[in-house]
């Protein structure tokens, strides 16, 4: 019954590196989303449904229920598992709660990706700029340098294509609507985690509100932002070993 991992957007499987090894237990499998640290399969429209469709998929080979993880829009997708496959997972978890309350709006440069010709100038910018340019502004936003220039890597055309296209899909009322209804995933165990500084993914009350629909458990890790599994690794692997051992 393996723990398998979901990373977001912009990112790669990297910024797993420091969490993994502090959790007490040695069946991790870490998968990347297309476009994001892995290639996309021909014809690839980069969807909510596609990603939605393509981790199943990746569940389904695995042959047996597993604790699902993700982070940033991997929890999205974990989301979507819970709510409509419930049966691939033991146990599930996100650290994006608050995008599923009704109040949430996307963040401001979400809001960007979303828009015509302002999203197309916005990923360009993000992928011509030169690599030691992208990793200190990952640094900046609290990530490791070595895991920063890892992620950096990573980022390219196709990877801005998906951002663009993941995100005008999942423009609201979308995860709005999504979110009206959440009991399906009350049949597994959840767990809600709420990174104290994170400010892509609504408030700590829009947060807890999820968790309480979905009939999860909430975690609060304190003084750590979007990356808290990089900023502070013990905290995040305390809350999962934790949960984990709960069942």
């Amino acid at each position: 019954m393996p723990a398998v991992f979901v990373h977001g957007n912009p990112e790669s499987a990297a910024i797993w590196e420091l969490l993994i090894p502090l959790l007490d237990r040695d069946d991790v499998v870490l998968v990347s989303p297309p476009g994001f640290g892995a290639p996309t399969p021909e014809g690839w429209g980069a969807t909510r449904t596609e990603y939605l469709d393509w981790l199943i998929t990746e569940l389904e080979s695995m042959g047996e229920p597993v604790d699902l993880v993700g982070h940033d829009w991997g929890g999205g997708h974990v989301a979507g598992v819970a709510l409509t496959r419930p049966d691939l997972l033991r146990s599930w978890t996100i650290d994006l709660g608050g995008i599923f309350h009704p109040d949430y709006e996307w963040h401001d440069m979400a809001q960007a990706w979303q828009t015509p010709d302002v999203g197309e100038e916005v990923v360009a910018g993000m992928i011509s700029a030169p690599l030691a340019e992208r990793t200190a502004q990952y640094v900046e936003l609290g990530m490791p340098e070595a895991i920063a220039a890892k992620v950096a890597t990573a980022g390219n055309e196709e990877m801005g294509r998906c951002i663009l296209a993941l995100y005008r899909d999942a423009a609201q009322p979308v995860m709005r609507n999504l979110g009206r209804d959440l009991s399906v995933m009350r049949t597994r165990p959840g767990l809600v985690l709420i990174a104290e500084d994170d400010g892509y993914v609504g408030t700590e009350t829009m947060a807890r509100d999820t968790a309480d629909r979905a009939g999860a458990e909430v975690c609060f890790l304190p003084n750590v932002g979007h990356w808290w599994m990089l900023q502070n690794p013990a905290v995040g692997a305390t809350a999962l070993n934790a949960f984990w051992a709960s069942f």
